[in-house]
């Protein structure tokens, strides 16, 4: 019996640094995704024909990134902490807890470090997606608020109504300025358009705007916004992150473009958003008037888009992206049932 003891210390002292080891590798593997991904997705070319799958992609990049880091927080909140270990390996089977197994107390200060550091991040996060939304209702209910002034309601109209001021999918505000924006209101979405915008559209040209707001409420993509932009300024330093957010707010708008696109055509919408915006100048965000001439010149001039093949394929490799940090966590116990 005084042999085993031994034995047993170096098996878990290994054990020990296998842990803390996937713990390291999981962090330098978020890193490298969190530095290279912008580049080599900025270098590509399709993204522009095909915004959906570039969101797509965007997305299961950004995944990957922070399952690195929750993966990571896990087994070093593990190796720090028996009731952490406890409660991640409690349904795991005899041999998978061998593979796992910790040993002796010494070295645990820093694997509790790092995991503490990671949950504050995690929590950080969680903070600055809840001031996004908040800041977001606020901003509609402001913006409701003054909808409600420039529109009130209408001798005979309930205040319960969905909408002030006018019935149906359509609410037209009186004035110089030509806007268009959706209002939401739960499944309810309407078009609030000004008379400026109405003298500008012409035949198709509203209907096109209605269909690219309205594919922005069935894309979810203010949910989108909200994460992007919770991520890029919870940490500002993370390349990943703030290329994120710029490339959602103008990849949505694409997207956005394609669905009234295929609904009124190329030229109804880029005409549709000219009207739109051709008077904006200096009132404009920088970012939204170095867009809209891109968006109107790949209205009028498509590139060819990728073939569908090639469509599902990375669509299925962007999904894989996700899957490489949890291989990684997993690797000891797959290999220990795998050795059972």
């Amino acid at each position: 019996m005084g042999q085993i003891t031994p034995v047993a210390g170096r098996r878990a002292a290994g054990s020990r640094l296998t842990a803390m080891l996937i713990a390291l590798a999981l962090l330098m593997l978020g890193g490298l995704a969190a530095a290279m991904a912008p580049r080599v997705l900025a270098r590509a070319s399709w993204p522009d024909r095909e915004p959906v799958l570039a969101l797509w992609v965007w997305q299961c990049v950004v995944a990957s990134v922070l399952l690195c880091c929750v993966l990571a927080m896990a087994l070093s909140g593990a190796v720090a902490w028996d009731g952490v270990r406890g409660h991640l390996f409690a349904p795991a089977p005899a041999a998978v807890l061998d593979a796992y197994a910790l040993g002796p107390d010494d070295g645990r200060w820093w694997a509790a470090a790092l995991a503490a550091l990671l949950a504050a991040g995690g929590m950080w996060t969680a903070v600055m997606f809840a001031l996004q939304v908040r800041a977001a209702r606020a901003a509609r209910r402001a913006r409701r608020a003054r909808l409600r002034e420039r529109a009130p309601f209408l001798p005979g109209e309930a205040a319960s109504d969905s909408g002030p001021g006018t019935g149906g999918r359509l609410i037209v505000l009186e004035s110089d300025r030509p806007d268009a924006w959706l209002l939401t209101d739960g499944a309810e979405r309407r078009l609030v358009i000004t008379t400026a915008a109405l003298r500008r559209l012409r035949g198709k040209q509203l209907d096109a705007v209605l269909a690219h707001e309205d594919g922005h409420a069935r894309a979810r993509h203010h949910w989108l916004v909200h994460c992007a932009g919770a991520l890029a300024e919870g940490f500002p330093r993370v390349p990943v992150f703030a290329a994120f957010r710029d490339e959602v707010h103008r990849l949505v708008e694409l997207a956005a473009d394609d669905a009234a696109s295929r609904r009124f055509g190329r030229l109804t919408t880029a005409l549709a958003l000219v009207g739109l915006n051709e008077d904006r100048g200096v009132f404009a965000t920088p970012a939204h008037r170095d867009q809209l001439p891109q968006r109107v010149h790949r209205l009028l001039s498509p590139g060819g888009r990728l073939t569908p093949s090639r469509r599902l394929r990375m669509t299925a490799i962007a999904a894989l992206v996700p899957a490489i940090p949890l291989l990684l966590a997993f690797a000891p116990g797959l290999s220990a049932l795998g050795g059972g």
